[in-house]
C-alpha cells in the first residue's frame, strides 16, 4: 500500500455519514435504502444517485447528514408509543375509504 492510498483511506474514513432516501417511478414515498459517507451535501447526493440508481430506478433521492436525524429507540418503543394506544380513533377501521381515493 503506497502513501496515497492510505491518506485517502483516512480521509473517506473522515468524511461525514449520510443516509439515503430514493422514491422509485411507482412510489409516492422516499424510502431508506442505504448510508454513504461523502465530503459534502452535493458530493452525497451525486455519490447516492451513482450507488442507488444504477438501473434508472429512482425519480427522486435525498440525502439527509446522519447527524440531522432525530430517532426514537426501539428500546423504548412502549413508553414512546404508549400515548397513541388509548386514541382508537385514529385507526384506519373506524372510517370507510371510498374507492375512488388512491393511495391509502
Amino acid at each position: 500500500m503506497n502513501d496515497h492510498t492510505s491518506t485517502s483511506n483516512t480521509v473517506k474514513a473522515d468524511w461525514p455519514l449520510y443516509e439515503v432516501f430514493l422514491r422509485g417511478k411507482r412510489g409516492l414515498n422516499h424510502v431508506h435504502v442505504g448510508s454513504l459517507h461523502a465530503a459534502d451535501d452535493e458530493m452525497a447526493l451525486r455519490h447516492a444517485r451513482d450507488v442507488y440508481t444504477r438501473r434508472n430506478e429512482g425519480v427522486s433521492i435525498w440525502v439527509v447528514a446522519s447527524t440531522a436525524v432525530v430517532a426514537s429507540s426501539p428500546s423504548e418503543k412502549d413508553p414512546f408509543f404508549a400515548p397513541s394506544g388509548d386514541k382508537v380513533y385514529r385507526h384506519p377501521t373506524f372510517y370507510e375509504i371510498p374507492d375512488n381515493v388512491p393511495h391509502m
